[in-house]
């Protein structure tokens, strides 16, 4: 990896300046960014992006140890609109406010990947990187459904982009000043520095094949094994041949024949797309969705249900024309109510019914970056949503991360029994169910006073909606309609150790 100046150091190369904008046109509804951020055609564009972030050795090692887009791919989508919606939007404390916040998540992402190599999420040369991809794959988005963008709107989002990096802490440098030569720093990177990586090769030939139901489609496995057959390989293909024909040839990627028709079609498909009503289109109404999840209460539930209840119907008719075997993402093969939300079975709290398997909870709960293991990534990655969730500043969100840590350091100590600093599924298995130690106790306890707001050694109906995106379960709440401190270390004691079912957890932890 270089460290000094060149392809992936900061730009020293020749040029004008850019002629500077003012920063308060650079975000919010007047800005570029927020004009196609409820673009159908963006979707293709981020996945594309993704793919180029990957590509890079630094950022493919940082996802391939720490995140989990692989199990959790919907959520990672939803917490990156919500970040893209904070930094973009026309408030600057809350601009201010969220990048601090991404500084403090990327700085727990550092070390070694499988070669020994380091990485490191706060490096600026990768961030620019990240941000260079974003730019790039919005103005290709617009190229290849035929309407590319003229001079000065390009260098207007651009302008936008260094801001965003700006904004982040990042000093001026790490990308070029002017257009001219961020296609020269952006050629270079392509034919120079990006590799094959393992993240890559995941998301290209793994991800989309396999992709898990969003909480829209769960308990239906056939109705969303069955479009996932079809349009998995379609973004794959899609995918591919929209990279840089010079990376595709180093990377070896294959050549589908149709693919670049295939291609420009989609591309063309989305620009179409945007004479649906703007409400389909609206990235708020996809982050809504997207945090729905069965049996929930929220503004959209009704709706939900009914369309579930629509889907459930079709999916029985499939099934008698195409039968579809039993899926192993942890759905039930047959679109009924059954699933991980809590609502099947007939058996009470501790009914057999809501009871799993510690394999099963092992690989729905436990290994959050799914890659067979449980080591500190995956409780990394369950503080991380739960700050996401609750919003954390300092220092609740490095309280989280310490409790969570002190957990990780219980259960190798318990667990590790060849020594290889990961717990198998094999060594969770046979050392359950006395797993409930201090360490675990202390995750609960932190967890509620992060959640208790006011700090009144309760949490009522607001703070619960904010951990759980749900209203109370009558089950869960006192005679004064609010869960106490015992009550939710009980709980989630229960849930974490136990490997109970549970309405609210299930999701909060589980969910795609």
């Amino acid at each position: 990896m270089r460290t000094g100046p060149g392809p992936t150091g900061p730009y020293e190369g020749p040029g004008q300046e850019a002629t500077e904008t003012p920063a308060e046109s650079l975000f919010g509804p007047g800005s570029q960014f927020h004009r196609f951020f409820n673009d159908p055609r963006w979707a293709l564009a981020v996945v594309r992006a993704t793919v180029l972030e990957a590509a890079h050795p630094q950022i493919g090692a940082a996802l391939a140890d720490n995140s989990s887009f692989v199990v959790h791919p919907w959520r990672r989508l939803r917490n990156t609109l919500v970040s893209l919606q904070r930094m973009f939007g026309a408030d600057e404390d809350t601009r201010l406010r969220e990048a601090v916040r991404l500084n403090r998540l990327h700085t727990r992402l550092s070390g070694t990947d499988a070669r020994n190599r380091p990485y490191d999420a706060m490096d600026p040369e990768v961030r620019a990187w990240v941000v260079a991809t974003l730019f790039e794959s919005s103005v290709t988005m617009y190229r290849l459904s035929g309407e590319p963008l003229d001079q000065d709107t390009m260098e207007q989002l651009y302008a936008e982009f260094r801001a965003f990096l700006a904004a982040l802490g990042d000093e001026a440098g790490h990308l070029p000043s002017g257009l001219p030569e961020f296609w020269q720093y952006f050629d270079r990177m392509v034919a120079e520095e990006l590799q094959n990586t393992e993240a890559l090769r995941i998301i290209l030939f793994k991800l989309f094949e396999h992709l898990p139901a969003p909480p829209l489609f769960a308990g239906l496995p056939t109705i969303w094994a069955t479009g996932r057959a079809l349009a998995g390989p379609v973004i794959g293909t899609v995918t591919v041949a929209s990279l840089p024909e010079v990376f595709r040839r180093r990377a070896g990627l294959p050549e589908v024949p149709g693919a670049q028709t295939l291609m420009q079609s989609a591309y063309i498909a989305a620009r179409l797309a945007r004479a649906l009503p703007d409400n389909w289109l609206q990235a708020e109404n996809v982050v809504s969705l997207l945090q729905l999840s069965p049996g929930g209460d929220g503004p959209h539930a009704e709706t939900l249900a009914a369309l579930r209840g629509r889907m459930k119907r079709a999916g029985a008719l499939l099934r008698l024309i195409t039968p579809l075997p039993a899926q192993q993402d942890g759905t039930s093969g047959t679109d009924g109510t059954s699933g991980t939300d809590g609502t099947s079975g007939t058996g009470g709290a501790g009914g057999t019914e809501n009871r799993r398997s510690a394999r099963e909870f092992f690989a729905e709960v436990l290994d959050q970056t799914g890659d067979g293991w449980l080591d500190w990534p995956d409780l990394a990655a369950m503080a991380r949503e739960l700050c996401s969730r609750l919003d954390l500043d300092e220092p609740e969100e490095t309280r989280l991360y310490d409790a969570f840590a002190a957990w990780w350091r219980e259960l190798q100590a318990a667990l590790d029994s060849d020594g290889d600093g990961r717990v198998s599924e094999e060594e969770y298995a046979a050392a359950v169910p006395s797993l409930a130690g201090p360490a675990l106790i202390r995750v609960a306890e932190v967890l509620f006073a992060a959640t208790d707001a006011d700090g009144d050694e309760y949490i009522d109906a607001e703070e619960y909606r904010a951990l759980f995106r749900r209203g109370f379960g009558r089950s869960v709440v006192d005679s004064e309609g609010r869960v106490s401190r015992a009550a939710f270390v009980r709980d989630f004691l229960s849930f974490m150790s136990g490997r109970q079912r549970s309405t609210p957890y299930d999701p909060l932890l589980s969910d795609a």
